[in-house]
């Protein structure tokens, strides 16, 4: 039951030592913590991300583009881990949220920063007139999801991830609470899929890009140990599509990208850097 006996002050002061998982590198002011520049490599694209689900849309986004022969998406993948390297100043100055990933585009004088995972889904795709229609419904429909997606994920994220598996305590009030929202996210998921072979039809976007990256991978793999909990099997729907689209190779290869694990690439800056991993 939650703690009926707190009693919130007239104003808020920030206990550095919080508890849970990221109490560390929680603060409540933004900035940087300290100086360091980000790395450049060759190619047209930098990314600065680590393979989160968050930062796995846009490694996925590119190695689709690679795949449909885009050639002007090549790019480099840097690491940024985000225990701190997010607060470096050079981290900062392309994306003052301190939020991995950012991107930039070296194609630009001055180079083009751009952040938040929606907002580069959409500059690639719009860039390279691809995995987004660029006209009438079918790109209202397509908007439609991905904001769906942004504005939807921190209830799965940052509500029930964090109360379910990272707070310092389990409270019921809350768990509850988040647990109900993303069921019924998957529901929305679930009734739209029903006779659609992708989130606005026939046509694989960057909706299902920014949608798979959380809750498919959510159906498939799993986050926070919670596919019993939360029932996720029962979603058929959200099932089919989600393993569709995990096995695409350019996924499968997305997902690899900025992970610092021995099946992983924590940089990657050349499609031959994938031989190493068998792909």
């Amino acid at each position: 039951m939650p703690d009926s006996t707190y009693v919130p002050p007239k104003v808020w002061k920030w206990e550095q030592e919080s508890g849970g998982r990221f109490a560390s590198i929680n603060r409540p002011i933004s900035g940087p913590t300290h100086e360091k520049e980000l790395q450049v490599g060759k190619h047209p694209i930098q990314i600065y991300s680590q393979g989160t689900p968050n930062g796995v849309k846009v490694t996925i986004m590119l190695e689709e583009l690679l795949a449909a022969g885009i050639e002007g998406a090549e790019y480099d993948a840097w690491l940024i881990r985000i225990s701190g390297d997010q607060f470096g100043s050079g981290f900062v100055k392309v994306n003052p949220n301190s939020k991995i990933p950012a991107m930039l585009d070296m194609t630009t004088s001055p180079a083009t920063r751009v952040f938040e995972t929606g907002a580069i889904l959409l500059y690639l795709g719009e860039k390279f007139e691809a995995f987004v229609p660029m006209e009438g419904p079918e790109r209202a429909e397509c908007l439609s999801w991905l904001m769906w997606q942004m504005g939807s994920a921190p209830y799965l994220g940052g509500g029930f991830g964090h109360f379910y598996a990272y707070a310092p305590e389990r409270y019921e009030y809350p768990i509850n609470r988040y647990a109900m929202e993303v069921k019924r996210q998957l529901d929305v998921l679930d009734r739209n899929l029903a006779d659609r072979k992708f989130l606005i039809g026939d046509d694989y976007t960057i909706a299902d890009i920014a949608t798979y990256s959380w809750y498919g991978q959510m159906v498939v793999g799993g986050f926070y140990d919670s596919k019993e909990f939360l029932q996720v099997d029962s979603y058929t729907n959200v099932v089919r599509w989600a393993t569709e689209i995990h096995h695409r190779p350019a996924v499968i290869r997305g997902r690899k990208v900025n992970r610092d694990t021995h099946s992983g690439l924590a940089e990657r800056h050349d499609t031959s850097d994938f031989d190493k991993l068998g792909l």
